[in-house]
């Protein structure tokens, strides 16, 4: 008998924790996992938590199948790539039409649309669904960004609800678009998290170096702008990792930790993908390049040796400038991220809710904070307009920018590796510059190229009579002459 709301496959950390949040919502969910140690352990921890009554384990995959009601909705917890396919063909057998297949793992967008095109035409659903908050968001609630068949989401739509976060009576999940655009709006989040992630170690690294600070000073400054502006999740938990002590040393866990930050490619896709739209995500850039600098540890230390410690002398930086640099940092990072949704948004027709978008952030995700709120107040006004120059937020930069601008010329000096935040206030200066630069490099391109150039009145594609190569060299001097 077909008695099980949803079905979930992949009983690992993530898919563990969520199918105990569907059963603790009061739904009664089917588990499948390819090693069956893993169905008896996940029954002995539903067992353990009082929730075994709302699961139903099947290690045989067409009775997990049949245990599910029609139109059957399947949530599969499997490593990204190759073996989503696997997983996709592996059930295509024992699926009915309307269906849903509902991946929730880290994919590539582009890959979400190829199955969920691969999909349609056998009408099977295909959900691409971002899910935010790692481990203990998906446990007690995550953000959850829903991209694919409209029609199987509904289906599915009271399940993913409840288990979302809720922020002021509001779930934290929302349906964003067809194909992979649920996908790529978790993507761009990520790279948003890998720039926000950088800016901190870069104030962390002011304060450690330039101020002479201990973790656990820092450790406190943390705890503090978390009552404020900067109230966030990775502030908050800055300040907890900064104040871990390692038990068998004694000594703060984080100067024992070796500085060589991990990736696992959603930051490249959120800067591949602002590339080839042409919108500038420098930040996230500066975030990931920063990360691959931070592995070639090898390589960091050989070129200390051979060009010296950094010459690094007390800087006369406020706590109070770096809470208000780090706040005009994250701004832009947002407004970066935002834009390339916005673009994406326009070229894929998928209308994301900017204003939806920033709600579902507010709980839950990894990025959530407390400007969010604004945010998505002020996208709700309508429009896709930079974040940069919406009247709330302009006036947070227009206080906050000149400490950024103090703290990144403080770093030049001081020689603090400050990639994020030297890139979130060039890309704010250019930004904000009415008249920039690019006509020299026009000019340049119509030299060598013929690519042409615009004049405001005469209109555009105008070219120029540039001297040719042997008229540059017979205008050089003779040397010696």
């Amino acid at each position: 008998m077909s008695t099980a709301d949803i079905g979930l496959i992949g009983l690992a950390v993530m898919g563990s924790n969520l199918a105990l949040n569907i059963a603790e919502k009061g739904y009664t969910v089917a588990v499948h996992n390819r090693t069956a140690s893993r169905i008896d352990n996940f029954v002995a921890m539903a067992t353990e938590q009082g929730l075994v009554g709302n699961v139903i384990a099947k290690a045989d995959i067409a009775e997990f199948i049949a245990s599910i009601k029609r139109p059957r909705s399947i949530i599969i917890m499997v490593k990204a790539g190759a073996p989503v396919d696997e997983m996709i063909e592996h059930l295509l057998p024992y699926l009915e039409e309307g269906d849903a297949i509902i991946e929730c793992g880290n994919s590539l967008f582009t890959d979400t649309q190829r199955r969920f095109d691969y999909l349609k035409p056998k009408n099977i659903g295909y959900l691409g669904v971002g899910v935010s908050g790692g481990e203990e968001g998906a446990r007690h609630g995550p953000s959850i960004m829903v991209g694919g068949s409209e029609q199987q989401w509904h289906n599915a739509e009271a399940v993913l609800t409840a288990i979302a976060a809720q922020f002021n009576g509001e779930s934290c999940c929302a349906y964003l678009g067809e194909g992979g655009a649920g996908h790529f709006v978790k993507t761009i989040h990520n790279g948003i998290e890998y720039g926000d992630m950088q800016m901190i170690a870069e104030v962390y690294g002011v304060m450690r170096d330039g101020l002479g600070m201990s973790p656990g000073e820092c450790a406190d400054v943390f705890k503090e702008w978390n009552k404020g502006p900067l109230n966030s999740y990775l502030i908050e938990i800055t300040g907890h990792v900064l104040a871990a002590i390692d038990e068998q040393t004694g000594q703060p866990l984080v100067e024992l930790i070796l500085d060589k930050a991990g990736q696992k490619g959603t930051g490249v896709w959120s800067a591949i993908a602002a590339q080839q739209m042409g919108v500038p995500a420098t930040a996230i850039e500066g975030a990931v390049a920063a990360r691959s600098i931070s592995a070639r540890k090898d390589e960091r230390v050989a070129a200390e040796a051979i060009y010296g410690k950094p010459n690094r002398t007390k800087t006369e930086v406020t706590l109070a400038e770096l809470e208000q640099a780090l706040l005009a940092g994250k701004i832009v990072s947002y407004a970066q991220g935002f834009a390339v949704i916005a673009k994406a948004s326009e070229e894929n027709g998928w209308a994301l809710p900017l204003a939806t978008i920033a709600k579902i952030w507010r709980a839950g995700c990894i990025i959530r904070s407390r400007f969010l709120d604004q945010m998505s107040a002020a996208y709700a006004k309508g429009g896709n307009t930079n974040l940069l120059v919406v009247p709330d937020f302009v006036e947070l930069m227009k206080e906050a920018h000149p400490s950024l601008r103090k703290v990144v010329a403080a770093g030049a000096v001081g020689e603090f590796p400050l990639v994020c935040l030297s890139a979130a206030l060039s890309y704010f200066d250019s930004y904000r510059q009415a008249q920039g630069t690019a006509n020299l490099i026009q000019g340049q391109r119509d030299f060598f190229g013929a690519h042409g150039f615009e004049i405001e009145g005469r209109g555009s594609n105008l070219h120029a009579k540039w001297p040719s190569t042997l008229e540059i060299a017979a205008l050089k001097p003779v040397i010696g002459g």
